[in-house]
């Protein structure tokens, strides 16, 4: 049985890698909005929410581009100051979807900030695999 689990584990290895550490992300993610809602920041007013959403946005990428680099895409890129710009640069995409998707839900439709957050979660999760496996970590062709 353990060898069952063993080569299915490295036959879907990238997968199950970036599962494991964008759940981690994603407690850095909420734990840092929670944090900032919970203490010095209000959800119901807008700006704040935002504000709230931005700073567990930084928070996330810095760990993940750190965990996504060593444990999920084992990238050799030389220059990691690069790397690090485009990775960076590509959350950004997702940080707006992040944005809509919780000004939609909580702002216009009234829905929970904490059911909100989930469900962005969950989009941006797919859009950030999606991106990081085909723009910023993508495998060089051998030579």
């Amino acid at each position: 049985m353990k060898e069952i689990i063993w080569n299915l584990y490295k036959k879907y290895e990238e997968i199950v890698n970036y599962l494991i550490v964008g759940g981690m992300t994603t407690l850095v993610s909420w734990g840092t909005y929670f944090a900032c809602v919970c203490t010095f920041l209000d959800a119901k007013n807008p700006i704040e929410l935002q504000i709230a959403n931005i700073l567990s946005w930084i928070a996330a990428v810095a760990f993940a581009y750190v965990t996504n680099r060593k444990f999920v895409f084992k990238s050799k890129e030389k220059n990691i100051f690069k790397e690090a710009m485009q990775f960076s640069a590509s959350r950004v995409s997702t940080l707006v979807l992040d944005m809509v998707v919780m000004f939609v839900m909580v702002t216009l439709m009234g829905i929970h900030d904490g059911i909100s957050k989930i469900t962005s979660a969950v989009l941006v999760t797919i859009a950030n695999y999606i991106i990081s496996k085909f723009f910023v970590f993508k495998k060089k062709e051998k030579e």
